[in-house]
């Protein structure tokens, strides 16, 4: 069982399965995850926070592996209802997930945090992981394409991320105040890593590290920080970090993700595969560590936990 606290930057399907192989290895209690709130939106009424949600799921075991998103046993009544009325089902909203966005969307009603509503929700699922969204104010992606500005989640889910991306904006990033508890990890005297989890480098870990203050206090800190790349062999394991890559005019590799993280990362994690990238990446100045990334079950989630936590404690051992 390692020892010390660890922050884990997250967003979507690939952080979500990191976080659940971290806690996995990590003391009860020591694992932070700091979760992307830049897809958040309002969808029929309801405030929905895909990332938070695949996280928090993840994390207590309720997560629906077949779809990788949403919760187990699911059911569709509500959205079959929708459909008979004429109403919008480009967003589907199990029967089962429904009553989370209700139960959020009362309480932020009520001028409840979304950081305490999480850590509730948290609690009551089963999971001593502290979740936070990485503000409490609303942050939100537009994809810039070929046809215009898009809000995130009808580029992503609404039009399967057809349109050509040509950049990002988060609306609201210029106000919105980093979580304050998301600092205080950062400043933890236990500290032992910062991992930037395998998330989609544009629209999952970008709008956290676009926060004010944020990535200066990353290159303050003196715990190593982490990234794990998300494309493995020129591909995303999921999502389309790899066809946005393309059309931003950079080649999807491991080497460009590394470019991304250069300023605030010590070392950097690829998939074996992509083991002919390590020297250029070592280059820049990361450390590189070589193994198996793919996360197919937990064990093998597990096992890259481990490798992580051993990859720091050597490049702390390093700096010391």
């Amino acid at each position: 069982m390692a020892i010390g606290s660890v922050v884990a930057l997250a967003g979507g399907v690939g952080g979500a399965k990191l976080t659940q192989g971290l806690a996995a290895v990590l003391e009860s209690g020591k694992l932070t995850v700091v979760v992307n709130t830049a897809d958040d939106f309002e969808h029929l009424g309801l405030y929905i926070c895909p990332d938070l949600d695949t996280v928090m799921y993840t994390l207590c075991g309720l997560n629906n592996l077949e779809a990788g998103w949403g919760l187990e046993l699911e059911s569709w009544n509500f959205m079959e209802a929708l459909q008979e009325i004429g109403s919008e089902t480009w967003f589907r909203l199990g029967d089962r997930d429904l009553a989370t966005h209700v139960q959020r969307t009362y309480r932020m009603h009520a001028n409840d945090k979304l950081s305490d509503i999480t850590a509730d929700f948290c609690s009551t699922m089963g999971t001593d992981v502290r979740v936070l969204p990485m503000s409490d104010d609303p942050v939100r992606t537009i994809v810039d394409t070929d046809i215009g500005p898009i809000p995130f989640q009808e580029y992503f889910v609404r039009l399967g991320c057809s349109p050509k991306v040509c950049g990002f904006e988060f609306e609201g990033i210029q106000t919105a105040v980093f979580n304050p508890l998301a600092s205080e990890s950062f400043n933890a005297q236990d500290l032992r890593a910062v991992i930037i989890c395998p998330s989609n480098p544009y629209v999952s870990i970008a709008p956290i590290l676009s926060l004010a203050g944020a990535r200066n206090q990353l290159r303050n800190i003196a715990a190593p920080i982490i990234a794990v790349s998300p494309i493995v062999d020129g591909q995303a394991i999921k999502g389309p970090a790899a066809k946005m890559m393309r059309e931003l005019g950079c080649n999807p590799s491991a080497l460009s993700v590394a470019q991304e993280y250069r300023d605030i990362v010590d070392g950097f994690v690829i998939d074996n595969k992509d083991a002919a990238e390590a020297r250029q990446i070592e280059e820049m100045g990361q450390r590189v560590l070589v193994t198996d990334t793919i996360m197919t079950s937990i064990t093998v989630k597990k096992r890259l936990a481990n490798n992580i936590m051993d990859f720091a404690n050597e490049i702390q051992a390093r700096n010391i």
